[in-house]
């Protein structure tokens, strides 16, 4: 039968002394380096053991890149999310902008043609803006932000670019109503450019549409025909644009024919329109009388 003996003494000290072993190991360091460094003869191992441990990093590294690679596309896709954003409301805000400055130019624009169209009717004008429009069918008024403390006055002339607009019906301290030349209750006379005729022209609830219902079958008027204010009513500037004949039928049997005009004035788009405050003809003295005739 065979026995094992048993030994008490500890595993470490029972192989070869540890200092006998490092100085062991040392002498070799010191050898391989010593002769890498005068013949080179290590770098061949180098490059294998680099080769062979290329592997090892690799897949220590894969974790730590995956991580990156996918914390670093979220990040990315919130960072574009973030800025799309940021250009859409930019965008927004441009375009506002763009819109606000063509309104702008827009109104720069008509503000010019009202000036240009004004020069010369009257010593004083004033630019109104138009503020509130009547929802009644027939009755075609509008509210301007001019009143009294303007000077705006009952009866006072309104045109705009175009043509006659209408006039003042009712004063307000900083506001007034206009009644346009197609209400029902409104006439201007006129005068056909071309031939001279004088006629008066109504409103007829259309927005449209004017009304001639004076004019004889005999009278010299055409389809195109030229309105203008004749000035008789001494409201209106004469010679200002007010329509354009659109319809005459003549009827042998009837005394007036049926004519009809279009207003040139842009009554259903305009925002400003242009008070006039009408030029009153001086009358001579009798001694300025005398002295023009002997001038």
């Amino acid at each position: 039968m065979v026995t094992l003996s048993s030994d008490s003494r500890p595993i470490i000290g029972r192989g070869p002394p540890l200092g006998a072993g490092l100085f062991f190991l040392g002498v070799i360091s010191v050898f391989m380096m010593a002769l890498d460094h005068r013949g080179g003869y290590l770098e061949t191992v180098r490059l294998w053991m680099s080769a062979a441990a290329s592997p090892i990093y690799a897949v220590v590294q894969t974790p730590a890149q995956v991580w990156n690679w996918v914390t670093g596309n979220f990040s990315d896709r919130e960072r574009l999310r973030t800025e799309n954003a940021q250009l859409t409301e930019q965008l927004r805000v441009t375009r506002t902008q763009l819109l606000r400055f063509e309104a702008l130019n827009e109104e720069n624009r008509r503000l010019r043609e009202i000036r240009e169209a004004s020069q010369g009717l009257s010593e004083r004008t004033l630019i109104a803006e138009i503020i509130n429009v009547s929802v009644q069918p027939f009755r075609h008024m509008v509210v301007i932000n001019k009143g009294a403390d303007d000077g705006v006055f009952r009866g006072q002339p309104v045109l705009d670019a175009f043509g006659v607009v209408g006039q003042v019906m009712q004063v307000g301290k900083s506001t007034a109503t206009l009644i346009l030349i197609t209400d029902t209750e409104h006439a201007v006379p006129v005068q056909v450019n071309r031939t001279g005729i004088r006629s008066i022209a109504v409103g007829t609830g259309d927005g449209g549409r004017l009304s001639l219902p004076y004019m004889t079958v005999e009278s010299d008027v055409r389809r195109g025909d030229l309105l203008v204010s004749s000035g008789l009513d001494e409201i209106f500037p004469a010679g200002y644009p007010v329509a354009t004949v659109t319809k005459v039928e003549r009827n042998s049997a009837d005394t007036f024919a049926l004519v009809e005009a279009r207003p040139l004035a842009q009554l259903d788009r305009d925002r400003e329109v242009l008070l006039l405050w009408a030029n009153k003809p001086k009358v001579p003295t009798p001694e300025e009388a005398i002295e023009a005739v002997k001038k």
